[in-house]
């Protein structure tokens, strides 16, 4: 309602006011509040384009970057996480069609390209990268590994087992001083043991963890299932190397023998992990072949092959290089003998088993022809 005051007492030219009441203020109010509900709702409807795909009951608020499922609130996103096993982290390498492919889509591949960018230029800034596969004093061991017939490998120097090894080999004395790790699976332990002579007989070694009396306390109390053993239930088994995942296979070690005996004729990488295993768990850890070279081997056969009785009438072909088919053998004259390969260049070659990968790496023959050039060819010592 207006209230028109009387203007009587007003000089002429003077009009009058109109006072809006309370009344008029507050419609006005609502009248703009309601066409601002109406604009946020109708924005709201247009970022919503269904109701909540994991309740249903109420009006959509989010979608989901990865599957553009609707929800409302953050416990059916947390739901809808949980129920789908989704990410909630979108695809940026998904396709998007011509007729789709607006603003966004080309913001998305630009961002894209930028975090590829930066990813590279950061992995080519990192350190550990650009660390070389192997150092000078790995590729001296190696050399000095292969003069006593075993073949040993390293891994890059980013890895754990690399940076733990404290291999040492003392020249003079022409001595490995391995770092040793002795595994013992029946009491779920394992134990590590640096310098440790390749002289020293591998009964001496296991003295110190599983002997009743002159072990250490605190090992024997860990060992318990070893040293109430007897000392013959005890075998001790290594991992042979360079061989598929599916065909796992290992070398039987004698206990009487040093660490150097052992070793020989065998690939090690980094240093030797030596299982000790209990009788009733030998089934457990497959031999594999004889550690022993193929030539010796061969030669071993042959003296067991033996040579047929031969009539007095028949007679011997003494020409050179030439089969004689009732000996079975091939006679090699000294001039047509092919030239011995050196044992501590080629390692014990053995025959190939199922599931044994073959082949050299680059760095192997590196070292094979570096070793070539500046060695002089030298009789390799005997395991």
């Amino acid at each position: 309602m207006v209230v028109r005051p009387t203007c009587s007492f007003l000089s002429p030219g003077m009009c009058s006011v109109i006072v809006p009441t309370a009344h008029t203020m507050s419609a006005k109010s609502q009248v703009e509040d309601s066409g601002l509900e109406e604009e946020q709702r109708g924005a709201k409807r247009k970022i919503s384009l269904s109701v909540c795909g994991v309740c249903g009951s109420e009006e959509a608020k989010y979608r989901c970057p990865a599957c553009l499922t609707h929800s409302c609130s953050l416990l059916c996103v947390k739901k809808h996480k949980e129920d789908s096993s989704c990410s909630g982290v979108r695809d940026k390498t998904a396709f998007v069609s011509l007729s789709q492919f607006d603003e966004m889509a080309l913001l998305s591949d630009y961002r894209f390209l930028e975090d590829t960018g930066r990813f590279a230029d950061g992995s080519a800034r990192d350190g550990l990268i650009q660390t070389p596969r192997t150092t000078a004093k790995a590729k001296k061991l190696a050399a000095s590994a292969r003069k006593m017939n075993i073949t040993l490998k390293f891994l890059p120097v980013t890895f754990t087992k690399s940076r733990e090894n404290s291999t040492f080999f003392l020249t003079k004395e022409k001595l490995f001083l391995w770092h040793l790790k002795l595994m013992f699976p029946q009491s779920s332990t394992e134990f590590s043991q640096k310098r440790v002579s390749d002289r020293q007989p591998l009964e001496q070694i296991l003295t110190t963890y599983i002997h009743p009396t002159e072990s250490d306390p605190v090992i024997r109390q860990k060992l318990k299932m070893y040293v109430h053993a007897p000392f013959g239930d005890v075998k001790v088994f290594m991992k042979a190397e360079g061989r598929k995942a599916n065909s796992v296979r290992y070398h039987e070690l004698d206990i009487k023998k040093s660490l150097r005996d052992n070793l020989c004729y065998k690939t090690l990488i980094e240093y030797p992990v030596l299982h000790v295993v209990l009788r009733d768990h030998w089934k457990d850890y497959p031999l594999k072949g004889p550690a022993e070279p193929a030539s010796a081997r061969a030669g071993f056969t042959s003296k067991n092959d033996g040579v047929d009785k031969v009539s007095a009438s028949q007679p011997e072909s003494d020409t050179p290089g030439t089969t004689n088919m009732w000996k079975r053998t091939q006679e090699v004259h000294p001039e047509t003998e092919p030239p011995q390969e050196k044992k501590a260049k080629r390692g014990a070659e053995e025959e190939q088993e199922e599931g044994e990968i073959t082949g050299s790496s680059d760095e192997d023959e590196e070292d094979e022809n570096g070793a070539n050039k500046n060695e002089v060819e030298v009789s390799s010592p005997q395991c």
